[in-house]
């Protein structure tokens, strides 16, 4: 915790590395959790005392009672699945409209983004990126094109604003030849409750809201959704997302200036993981990759895709952690590798031309993964409440790990509860 900074936690790979489970055990540390960037197309599952709740726009530290958490500017907020996801969480017991902040600068996902997001995806065939088809790309479009819908319009002359914009999508839509509009109008009478349910919540100007925070010395952790390689500028283009989702997300996404960000969370798995098309060196298409999805229980939070899974690959966490200046990692998942005889890790990659790297190329196309094998350590490690615990083996690959990468390893996931979380000695 670094108090009058901002400690930005994030993930290093493709996305679903648990960030999640490590906001809601870091937050006690924090006065403020803020969301900087993305939207209800990526799910942050929390587990503990014997629920399972899937975050997708609310900040996952909304379960520590008293913190105030803030949707910053750089989110895009789709209102009726924001106002459904909230409305559960109100049932089982979480207070929210006291303590959830929304940026008047946030942009507005509307019901026609989705239906563009479906058109242009159908129009790439082939060659598709792999959306989830929530309409972030689109409304991430607009926004860019200067063309959005804001949080704050919300609150000024809105209808006027709304038949705008639907109506220049519809023309868009019109000019693709798309047809397909089952189900809209029950979609825009939901979406519309949605708006007047975010009426009830405290919209703030975020940027204001932050920094006067920072001023009285409130800590504050800043929390991204997907992973580094989905980074519209330094990920695997164009099968990314369309934020920034690395630390600079954080600056922009919330307005603080660089000068404010202390430490940097960067969190991986023990392995490797990626959802929908696009490269991916380590992937494994035998058994093994099967076992480490099943094993993980590796399908989507919130679309139930089954995820791609292969070894850590360290030329492109190194990349990460470059590009993101992470000063400790947190590991997740180190459980699911527990029974495999043999571990192995990307230590560099071979080009076509033959040529050894471990800098990350512009294009991981056709790269062949180097690997290292280490021993694994075949021991059951779910129930383990301290470091000294862990067996030989497991050591020497955190070890192997900590050197390759040259940055620390300060925690240590063993399951998926709240509790299976080991923070290392210092």
């Amino acid at each position: 915790m670094n108090t009058g900074k901002v400690d930005v936690l994030l993930g290093l790979q493709w996305g679903d590395e648990g960030k999640g489970k490590v906001v809601d055990v870091l937050t006690p540390e924090y006065d403020v959790v803020a969301r900087f960037q993305g939207g209800p197309n990526a799910g942050h599952t929390l587990e503990f005392e014997g629920e399972k709740y899937v975050l997708r726009s609310i900040p996952s530290g909304i379960f520590q009672g008293g913190k105030v958490n803030v949707i910053g500017n750089g989110v895009v907020l789709a209102p009726d699945l924001f106002m459904g996801e909230a409305k559960d969480l109100e049932k089982s017991g979480h207070e929210l409209q006291s303590r959830l902040h929304i940026s008047s600068k946030a942009h507005l996902i509307m019901p026609t983004h989705r239906i563009l997001d479906r058109a242009l995806e159908t129009a790439k065939g082939k060659n598709k990126v792999g959306t989830t088809g929530k309409g972030i790309g689109p409304t991430y479009t607009d926004k860019i094109s200067r063309n959005g819908l804001r949080v704050g319009d919300i609150l000024h002359d809105f209808d006027r604003k709304y038949a705008t914009h639907k109506e220049r999508h519809m023309k868009m839509l019109e000019s693709m030849g798309w047809t397909d509009f089952e189900g809209f109008e029950e979609t825009e009478k939901v979406w519309m409750e949605g708006i007047d349910y975010l009426r009830s919540f405290k919209i703030v100007d975020s940027e204001h809201e932050i920094n006067k925070l920072l001023k009285a010395g409130k800590s504050i952790l800043c929390e991204g959704a997907q992973g580094t390689m989905l980074d519209v500028d330094f990920g695997s283009y164009p099968f990314v997302t369309s934020s920034n989702t690395i630390c600079a997300g954080a600056c922009t996404g919330l307005g603080i200036g660089p000068n404010r960000v202390g430490k940097v969370y960067g969190i991986m798995k023990a392995y490797c993981t990626r959802v929908g098309a696009g490269p991916f060196p380590t992937e494994l298409f035998d058994e093994t990759g099967k076992q480490i999805r099943d094993l993980g229980h590796e399908y989507g939070a919130v679309t139930g895709r089954e995820r791609r899974c292969g070894w850590v690959d360290l030329v492109q966490l190194r990349y990460s952690i470059m590009v993101n200046g992470v000063t400790e990692l947190i590991m997740m998942k180190s459980d699911v590798l527990d029974t495999f005889e043999t571990i192995k890790a990307c230590t560099e990659y071979e080009l076509p031309d033959g040529t050894r790297t471990t800098d990350f190329p512009y294009n991981i196309d056709c790269v062949k993964p180097i690997y290292k094998e280490l021993k694994g350590w075949q021991t059951d490690m779910t129930q383990f409440t301290e470091e000294q615990q862990f067996p030989q083996e497991f050591k020497d690959y955190v070890s192997f790990l900590e050197a390759e990468l040259e940055t620390p390893i300060s925690i240590i996931s063993i399951g998926p509860d709240r509790n299976q979380t080991i923070v290392r000695d210092k």
